[in-house]
């Protein structure tokens, strides 16, 4: 009987430390997640400032030199013409405004419009220029802008800067806004190659542009149950303004409510 309760206790005991051994692994495993999380999303709000800082520097020559630039695109103002069209309800949101300039012909269009960009200076120079339309500093990866509320989203070129792991995301944050039947217009470059500038335009800068394969982008926006609608391309076109580059311009739905 005594040699039978001495080995309970000594099972009882074996896997008590196991017990332990397995619980002390599982917490250094969760702080080396929290230690990687944190790593991450410090090296994610250095990146976002470091943008926000080189677009304010950037951003009254950027004005100067890009304000104008549609009365050059007639193809871009045709697309942004019919995205105006395709609206029910609800303001379109032209993500990554800049100064205003896409969202001001989106106004001339009839529409109901706001801009949101990372860069405050922008957004002083966006107000200054079309004060009838309201403009507000944000990050497309966290919109303070209340779901389905949007009837469409502009966003020109305004992707450019994102990681690949930071696309989805854009891409979630886009279909919550929209409401169901929403329209998005993408706007970006098309190649395989990141572009880094330390400067532009006599001033230092940490920009990285990034230009993307339409096939693969469409399958990025597809996948997050945004319908591609087509999309139009501009072959080796070289602007008198902006980056000498293929443009393609995709639209995209968000599916309606099925009754």
């Amino acid at each position: 009987m005594a040699g039978n309760a001495n080995e309970r206790a000594r099972l009882v005991r074996n896997q008590h430390l196991c017990m332990c051994r397995t619980a002390a692994a599982t917490c250094e495993n969760l702080r080396f997640v929290l230690a990687a999380a944190l790593q991450y999303r410090q090296r994610h709000l250095d990146r976002f400032s470091e943008l926000q800082d080189s677009y304010d520097r950037i951003a009254d020559e950027y004005c100067k030199r890009i304000f104008d630039e549609l009365a050059h695109k007639p193809l871009d103002r045709q697309l942004l013409q019919r995205l105006a069209n395709t609206v029910k309800s609800g303001p379109i949101c032209d993500v990554g405004c800049g100064p205003g300039h896409v969202a001001r012909f989106l106004k001339s269009c009839e529409a109901d419009v706001f801009g949101i960009d990372l860069s405050p200076r922008m957004i002083e120079l966006a107000r200054r220029l079309t004060p009838e339309i309201q403009f507000f500093q944000g990050n497309m990866l966290s919109l303070e802008v209340a779901d389905g509320s949007c009837g469409a989203i502009a966003a020109f070129y305004s992707i450019i800067h994102l990681t690949p792991e930071e696309l989805p995301k854009a891409f979630l944050e886009f279909k919550r806004v929209l409401r169901p039947g929403g329209t998005l217009l993408l706007a970006l470059h098309v190649g395989k190659e990141t572009v880094h500038e330390d400067e532009l335009w006599g001033y230092q800068v940490s920009l990285d542009l990034r230009f993307f394969g339409i096939e693969g982008d469409r399958r990025a926006v597809a996948c997050h149950r945004l319908s591609c609608a087509g999309d139009n391309r501009e072959r080796n076109i070289r602007r008198r303004r902006g980056v000498p580059s293929r443009r393609a311009y995709i639209f995209a739905e968000k599916p309606q409510l099925r009754g």
